[in-house]
This record gives C-alpha cells, structure tokens and sequence, in this order.
C-alpha cells in the first residue's frame, strides 16, 4: 500500500504547473512515434526497396533512398508534437506549435526535394537524349541550381509568413533591386537568351566543327554565357552565346558529304582525240569508285586557257570526315596521273612565249 501510495504521490507531482502523470504520457508518445519510426525504416522501407528491385529502371529505388531520411526525420517531429499537443498549455503555445510543425513540414518536404537532385538530373538527361536535344545536356548543371535555389527561396518565404512577418515590403525592394540588376546586367541576360536559343535552335552540338564571322573550329562546350570553341591554331576561344545567336553559323559537321573541286589543265600540243580520251577515262574512273558520291559528278573540258587546255572535275565524297576525304581525294589525284602517264598527256603549266621578229636591212 505504502508503494502505491507514494508511487501515486510521485503522479501527482508537478513541474512548472504539469503533472508528472503528464509528462510521463507524453514521453510515452515519443517513445511511440521513436517506435513507429524504426518500424517504418525496418520494415516498410526495407519492403519497398526489395519490390523496387524488381523492376527495371533504378529510378525508384533511388526515390526510396532519397525520401527514407526525411520521412524518418518528420515521424520524429510529429512524436514531439504530439507529445507537445497532449500537455495542453494553452491556445497560445498550441498555436506556436503548430507553426513549428508546419515550418519542419515545409523543411522536410525542402529537404527531400533537394536530395532527389540526382534523380531529376537523370531524369533530364534521359528525356533530352530520347528528344536527341543533346546541347541540352550542357544546360543541366544550371537547372538544377536554379531549381535549387527556388526550392530553398520558396521554402524560406513560406515560413517566414508563416511565423507572422510581413515580407511585402521585402520582395517589392527585392523587386526593384532585381529590375536594377537586370538593367546593369542587360549582356548576362542576352547571354542567357543567346543559350536558350541554342538549346531550342540546335545550330551545334559540342563536337561540331562551325564557322561563324569571328572564328573557326570545334565547339567544345556550351555554357549559360558563352561557347568555347577550339580552333585549328589550337587555342581555346570564348564567344559570347549572344554574339552566336546573332550571327549566322556555318555548321561543316552536318554535311553528309564533301566537295572535290578542281582543274586539270593539259598542254596545247595534246591531240583533240586525247583530250577527249582523259576526259572519258577520268569520269569513268570516278563512277567507279566506291567513295565517290554518284549523284553530282561532272567532267568536262571547259576552257581554252592562256597556257593550258583545261578539264573542269566536280564531284562529291561519300564522308565528311576530313581525314577520309583527303586520302580519298590523294587516290583520285594519283588516278588522274596514272590516266594521263597511260595517254602520254602532258600537263600544262604557267608559260609565256616571246617571238622576235628580226628586220632585214634593205640594201640600195
């Protein structure tokens, strides 16, 4: 009897106006909602990770790894609130929990949202690469911070009105602050535009060889503000995105093909049969090749020269590669030779001819 009676007593006891029969209860629900976490990180999460492993794609399970912390995180704080709900100290400090709860809400939903970067960044490359956006991939380090920054400012601003405090008077000043800002940086926000129009356009993907009014060669990186591009002296230059979306750009690489454009100039003593004879021979010898494109392939003489009769040949690669349409040209040019060896044709070459006329004298 004695034990019940003090162990009654002790309940009785109170702390700051609250009854140790109450705080005990309300540790209690800690303990609880402490429980009920180990149990949802044991058990539920560890159930929907082995379904999740199951299906093809890694997406969800990274979802799971990604929402667990926070979720456990959250269970805990509504143990304390619960607790905190059960003591009942007044509408007063009710009303003051219930804005914390709200604020952990608001960060715990924050925090889960920043911690599925890695999937939003998956995300984005999938869907640019099956939409074959490829300099899109370059802009996915800028999207993800931006989207960040949103999250953590959108975050910042809901619980700050939540606590009470007016923030009106803060974004207009931010507001104008920003129209400030975007007048001082008119260059920063024409870059900006200059890269979406990139992205959109699709004039160049990193890889490219392009030539626009101020320089030449491969594009090596599109960034939010300019373009690097390496140029065929080797050096590295940086042309602002707003410059390159002005400008026209000649892209080499989306050529299926290339030209070989020249002329072979033969001596004028070459006998008219002969002549005919090269011409024939060199057309034939490029329908014939494999590399040669046989949509566009013209050989003609065309032209009494000053010092030459001259074969006019135009035709077509079947690659763009630069390296393959030079031994391919290389094998033409040696054809051409052999051609002109098997003729005995002479090729012709700058020649002036001077004739002095000499005066006889006339004798009386």
């Amino acid at each position: 009897m004695n034990f019940l009676h003090n162990i009654e007593t002790y309940l009785k006891y109170t702390v700051a106006d609250i009854s140790m029969s109450k705080l005990l209860m309300a540790l209690f629900i800690i303990f609880v909602f402490l429980l009920l976490r180990q149990i949802f990180s044991k058990i539920i999460i560890k159930y929907l990770k082995k379904i999740a492993r199951r299906t093809k794609t890694s997406l969800d399970d990274e979802l799971i790894d990604t929402i667990e912390p926070p979720l456990k995180f959250l269970i805990g704080v509504l143990g304390f609130y619960s607790a905190f709900i059960y003591l009942n100290l007044g509408e007063k400090y009710n009303l003051a929990a219930a804005k914390t709860l709200f604020s952990f809400i608001i960060f715990t939903s924050s925090w889960a949202l920043l911690r599925a970067d890695n999937i939003l960044t998956k995300s984005l490359e999938m869907f640019f690469k099956k939409k074959d956006y490829d300099v899109a991939l370059s802009f996915i380090p800028f999207f993800n911070k931006f989207i960040k920054f949103s999250i953590i400012a959108f975050a910042i601003v809901v619980i700050i009105q939540t606590w009470g405090y007016n923030i009106g008077a803060l974004i207009t000043g931010l507001g104008i602050g920003g129209l400030a800002v975007a007048l001082a940086a008119r260059d920063t926000l024409a870059n900006l535009f200059g890269s979406l129009m990139i992205l959109f356009d699709r004039p160049f993907t990193i890889g490219d060889w392009i030539k626009t009014q101020s320089t030449e060669g491969v594009v090596e990186d599109i960034g939010f503000r300019s373009t690097k591009i390496r140029t065929f002296e080797n050096s590295l230059v940086s042309v602002p995105n707003s410059q390159i979306a002005n400008e026209p750009v000649e892209n080499f690489s989306l050529r299926k093909r290339r030209r070989i454009k020249f002329t072979i100039g033969v001596t004028y003593s070459t006998p008219t049969q002969k002549v005919d004879s090269a011409v024939k021979k060199i057309k034939e010898m490029l329908k014939n090749h494999p590399d040669i494109y046989q949509g566009t392939l013209l050989v003609y003489f065309t032209e009494f020269a000053d010092s030459s009769l001259n074969i006019f040949v135009y035709c077509y690669t079947n690659t763009s590669v630069w390296q393959d349409y030079l031994n391919i040209r290389q094998d033409i040019n040696l054809k051409i030779m052999a051609i002109m060896e098997e003729l005995n044709v002479e090729f012709a070459f700058p020649s002036l001819s001077v004739y002095m006329e000499k005066d006889e004298q006339k004798t009386d």
